[in-house]
């Protein structure tokens, strides 16, 4: 469950501002701030069925998003290759430049 729950921080940070409002704020408050289902409907005045529904069609969106642009896998290749450049790497302006691409 926690793997989970780190795609879906991952995938938030890089797609939230294509979830609808209310998607955006439960899925922040329901990941990010780790609040209960229950929390978040009394904190937003509605349902917990509907805290749920907005959690699910979110997570679906989410995963859809990633399937068709990959965002969050380039990223994670990118750093994997900038790490190896820099595990291999002798040249101090070599290992540089991929630190660049790490604190991007």
């Amino acid at each position: 469950m926690n793997e989970k729950r780190n795609e879906i921080a991952v995938l938030f940070d890089h797609y939230s501002s294509l979830l609808s409002p209310r998607q955006r704020d439960v899925l922040d408050l329901y990941y990010n701030d780790d609040l209960s289902l229950s929390e978040i409907a009394e904190d937003l005045g509605i349902t917990r069925q509907g805290v749920r529904n907005a959690v699910v069609t979110g997570e679906k969106l989410l995963f859809k998003l990633e399937n068709s642009l990959g965002v969050a896998e380039r990223e994670r290749s990118v750093r994997a290759c900038a790490e190896k450049i820099i595990a291999l790497s002798s040249s101090d302006e070599v290992k540089n430049e991929a630190q660049k691409l790490l604190n991007l």
